[in-house]
């Protein structure tokens, strides 16, 4: 027997977001080891767990607001995306190639959440938000 939430492809998706965040964190400065290290991995965290919790017996208003806290972890993780480059952490080939595919995949979690969310606000007559801004 499963729960709900894990036959969720987009659950799943936030979890294999979660390894990959962990990687890219564990090779951080040891200096960041209690800082941004730990804010990257919880903020990751936060996203699978929000989508979880939301998932399992809740109405399509509750669902939707936390997949809206989800959103605003993942949008957390990006900001440590963007500081780990500003501050030039990642050093080796592999290293800046797990941040590009953390950010990369970040925007393809956040799509997925965003119209998850929008499907639901559709049936409970919430304003629909956009986190994401096209290029």
């Amino acid at each position: 027997m499963a729960f709900k939430f894990e036959k969720l492809e987009i659950w799943q998706q936030s979890v294999d977001y979660v390894d990959l965040a962990y990687d890219l964190a564990g090779a951080l400065p040891k200096l960041e080891r209690y800082n941004l290290s730990d804010q990257l991995r919880r903020a990751a965290t936060s996203v699978s767990l929000n989508i979880a919790e939301g998932s399992t017996g809740q109405t399509d208003k509750e669902q939707s607001r936390f997949l809206g806290i989800a959103l605003r972890s993942l949008l957390e993780t990006v900001a440590c995306i963007h500081i780990i480059k500003r501050r030039k952490y990642c050093k080796t080939d592999e290293e800046k190639e797990r941040l590009s595919t953390l950010y990369q995949e970040a925007n393809h979690l956040a799509a997925r959440i965003q119209a998850m969310r929008n499907s639901l606000s559709n049936h409970v007559g919430e304003e629909k938000t956009d986190y994401l801004v096209d290029d």
